[in-house]
């Protein structure tokens, strides 16, 4: 295997600098400055963290025997490389920005029958939303242990929390997300069937619930807020970071 197939790709890594530069700008005096770093701050570390999301998808697929996920360049981290990187990563920038559910987006092609066992194939749906989850973690660590200017502070935990929301939207059992994706190698030949046909439009379905409906909307955020507080993030920090990303409103 060559090494560059492994190394980010100049496009992650642009991603990952428009992240690094908003995350300066908060520390700028000046009320447009910090607003524009926190809505850069988050939505290019949403950026990153989809990469990371599929890439946790494909190495873990990679290291289960397919190898199909090398040759479609899906181990650089380049969103270039994804069945649909409208779909994949714009959409879901688009609809983080519009309406605050961080959605997610089927990025990469496994192929599934080249995987070793049904436990490598529930291992591999799984790995997207771990590496949500472990993103998570570590903002919110980092805001808890690290002494940092609070409109950085605002900023990180609301992408800690985002990363929260992802992990347990990911974890529904609903075809299309990750959370049905390791049930279904158990499941029955009927039950694969039919959740192969729901596969495109219930996640479209369950953002509609979530946007539309306020009583699902605050379930849902009960649940996420509640796992955010458990592993120690700062609630209040990431309403004050919510509400500077959403400066329009």
């Amino acid at each position: 295997m060559q090494r560059s197939a492994i190394r980010p790709s100049p496009v992650f890594l642009a991603l990952l600098a428009v992240t690094i530069g908003g995350a300066l700008l908060t520390l700028v005096e000046g009320e447009v400055a910090v607003t524009t770093g926190i809505f850069l701050l988050v939505l290019g570390g949403w950026a990153v963290s989809l990469c990371l999301h599929e890439f946790g998808h494909a190495i873990v697929a990679f290291r289960g025997g397919d190898r199909e996920v090398y040759f479609k360049g899906y181990l650089t981290l380049d969103p270039r490389r994804y069945t649909d990187p409208v779909l994949s990563l714009l959409m879901p920038l688009l609809l983080l920005a519009i309406g605050g559910i961080p959605l997610p987006g089927g990025a990469v092609w496994i192929n599934h029958y080249s995987l070793r066992s049904r436990a490598v194939e529930c291992r591999v749906s799984l790995a997207g939303p771990f590496a949500n989850l472990v993103i998570g973690v570590l903002l919110a660590l980092a805001v808890a242990v690290f002494p940092m200017a609070p409109n950085l502070a605002a900023g990180l935990s609301f992408l800690a929390l985002l990363q929260l929301a992802a992990f347990v939207l990911n974890m529904l059992p609903i075809p299309g997300l990750d959370g049905w994706g390791a049930l279904e190698p158990y499941l029955s030949h009927d039950a694969r069937r039919i959740g192969a046909k729901a596969r495109p439009w219930a996640p479209l379905v369950l953002f509609a619930v979530l946007i539309g409906i306020p009583g699902a909307s605050a379930v849902f955020w009960d649940v996420v807020l509640a796992a955010y507080e458990a592993i120690g993030g700062d609630a209040y920090s990431a309403g004050i970071g919510q509400s500077l990303f959403f400066f329009w409103r």
